[in-house]
C-alpha cells in the first residue's frame, strides 16, 4: 500500500509559478513510476508529467518546457514545478505511483495510473488571467 498526500496547491495569475509536492508513505520503494495528473471541470483526467524507478521523466506536449518533475527519495518526495503558468491550467491536481507499471512512456495519453496503482486526493491550481 502507498499513501499520497499533495500539497502546494493555490491561486496565482497567469505567468507565475508553483511547485506542487507530493508525500508518499508506505510501500513506495516498489514503485515502478510516479507521475502527476491534472482534471478540469467537465473535462478528463490528463497526464501532466511522470518519472520512471531509473530518473527518466516525460511529460505531455503542453507542459513540456513549462513544468519540472523531481524526487527526493530519501524524503519519498514527488515534485512538480509549474513555471509560465496559464489560465488553461486551471485543474485539480493529482499525484500517482504504480508499483507495477511504468506508464512513463505513455503519459500524453494516460487519464490515470493502472488498476494497480495509487492516485492522492489532489490539490487544486488556479490560474487567473
Amino acid at each position: 500500500q502507498v499513501q499520497l498526500v499533495e500539497s502546494g496547491g493555490g491561486s496565482v495569475q497567469a505567468g507565475g509559478s508553483l511547485r506542487l509536492t507530493c508525500s508518499a508513505s508506505g510501500d513506495t520503494y516498489s514503485s515502478k513510476c510516479m507521475g502527476w495528473f491534472r482534471q478540469a471541470p467537465g473535462k478528463e483526467r490528463e497526464g501532466v508529467a511522470c518519472i520512471a524507478n531509473d530518473g527518466s521523466t516525460s511529460y505531455a506536449p503542453s507542459m513540456k518546457g513549462r513544468f519540472t518533475i523531481s524526487q527526493d527519495n530519501a524524503k519519498n518526495t514527488l515534485y512538480l514545478q509549474m513555471n509560465s503558468l496559464k489560465p488553461e491550467d486551471t485543474a485539480m491536481y493529482f499525484c500517482a505511483a504504480d508499483p507495477f507499471f511504468n506508464w512513463c512512456p505513455e503519459i500524453a495519453v494516460m487519464t490515470g495510473p493502472s488498476a494497480s496503482g495509487y492516485v492522492g486526493q489532489g490539490t487544486q491550481v488556479t490560474v487567473s488571467s
